[in-house]
């Protein structure tokens, strides 16, 4: 009986010491949850001090956050490009490259660009199917690598034309030239060769000192949506097709950048316009941040100007056709905590009413189709007229134009790249020649052959 007593002590102080080490590790769980997770953040939305987005998390790390015990802390805010080799150089583990933030923003050239994306969070496995059906499909296709939803839309873009119709005026009462010229890529050239020759007779006495009239932030753009307007395809496999609508779109433009009226220099569509020295430019309608009031000449006279926006031109035998742009927001796996953490605040900044307070202070759509249907409520109480100029060209772009977007391929980046310096190069080659006498049409044609070496090589 003694022996048998015994026994059941032990076996009792083993249960209770199992339910001891059960508890024990269940509370160590609820105070490892409990504990405070900081998420660090990369970003392109404003500057360091003067960002929506830096905004909306202030908010939400006071609010949400104060009470689920996260906080977010942005550590980068800068542009794409900076960013996308900032990203690469981390994964590639370069030497003096930082660390992979938590959060970061990224377009899926930049996830194609990594040796792996596997280390990248999948947001299907944080969302349900009926949390996910309430944001714009296309959107979503847009984030989505290998089967896997890894770049998570908060806002979407779309590229606009930004006009200075302070110097437009000036050039409309000199020689005639009207906005509606914009709508289609042949007026837009023909009216940039006329600025070039008009602003070359300002100054008699200086021959060949005429001023650019265009700038495009992308010219890989421009071809690749205008070619794809026109029923023929931009790209063949991985590589260009140079098919009869590439000389197509190719004419105009090459002939007005020969002449001086297209800008053919490095950097933002922002940066001409901002110092004078071009009056249109098409880029994203993020960039809506960059345009500024003033523009300050090179002579260092400043003078305000009133910037407008307009849907992008088309081509008289295309389509209405535009790029969807804007990138998402990319989760580095970690624990799940952290993850679950950086899901939280995503679901916060995507919440209709959230959202549209946050796109609409940075030139940006919405993400989800509730968050559409009250935007034109919030719009009229936009105060600045060049937001309200982009948001009125904005809504025309959504009534009248399909949306394009670019085929994920593995050398999409490379593509671009190289396509942005070569055809810049040649063209800028091409009017040092055409200035010292030679003729249009060969030079024209020349510049084309030496474009299609350069991608070649």
């Amino acid at each position: 009986m003694e022996k048998l007593r015994k026994k059941y002590l032990i076996i009792a102080g083993i249960l209770l010491s199992l339910l001891l080490g059960i508890v024990c590790s269940a509370c160590s769980i609820k105070e490892e949850q409990k504990k405070p997770v900081t998420l660090t953040v990369w970003h392109v939305y404003g500057g360091q001090t003067d960002s929506p987005l830096n905004d909306m998390i202030e908010e939400f790390n006071k609010t949400v956050g104060a009470a689920k015990g996260i906080k977010l802390q942005v550590t980068v805010v800068s542009n794409t490009n900076n960013i996308h080799d900032a990203v690469l150089r981390a994964a590639n583990n370069e030497p003096g490259a930082s660390e992979l933030p938590d959060l970061f923003i990224s377009y899926p050239k930049t996830i194609l660009a990594m040796p792996d994306s596997d280390i990248l969070v999948d947001y299907n496995d944080y969302f349900s199917k009926e949390e996910l059906a309430a944001y714009l499909p296309s959107f979503l296709e847009e984030g989505t690598v290998d089967g896997k939803l890894v770049s998570f839309p908060i806002a979407k873009s779309t590229e606009v034309m930004f006009i200075d119709k302070t110097l437009f005026d000036r050039f409309s009462e000199a020689t005639g030239a009207k906005l509606e010229q914009l709508d289609t890529w042949e007026g837009l050239y023909d009216l940039s060769t006329k600025y070039a020759k008009w602003t070359d007779e300002q100054t008699p006495e200086v021959k060949g000192d005429g001023k650019t009239f265009f700038v495009h932030d992308y010219h890989f753009n421009y071809f690749q949506v205008g070619i794809e307007s026109m029923g023929e395809a931009f790209f063949k496999g991985e590589k260009l097709a140079y098919g009869e609508k590439f000389a197509k779109a190719w004419a105009p433009y090459a002939k007005a950048a020969i002449e001086g009226g297209v800008w053919l220099n490095e950097g933002y569509a922002t940066e001409p316009l901002r110092t004078g020295n071009a009056v249109v430019s098409v880029a994203s309608s993020a960039s809506v941040l960059y345009y500024e009031d003033i523009v300050t000449y090179e002579d260092n006279r400043s003078e305000k100007i009133e910037v407008i926006a307009r849907p992008v031109s088309y081509f008289e035998e295309g389509t209405k056709l535009v790029m969807q742009r804007g990138a998402g927001f990319c989760t580095v796996k970690s624990t799940r905590q952290k993850e679950a953490a950086a899901v939280t605040f995503l679901k916060w900044l995507t919440k209709p009413e959230n959202n549209v307070r946050f796109v609409t202070q940075a030139g940006y759509m919405p993400v989800t189709k509730k968050a559409f249907e009250i935007l034109p409520e919030t719009l009229e109480n936009l105060e600045n007229p060049k937001y309200k100029s982009l948001y009125e060209a904005f809504i025309e772009t959504q009534n009248a134009y399909e949306f394009y977007m670019p085929p994920q391929l593995d050398n999409y980046l490379e593509l671009e790249t190289s396509f942005e310096k070569n055809v810049r190069s040649v063209l800028r080659q091409a009017h040092k020649s055409w200035q010292a006498g030679e003729d249009m049409e060969q030079l024209m044609n020349e510049a084309l052959e030496r474009l299609k070496r350069a991608m070649a090589e």
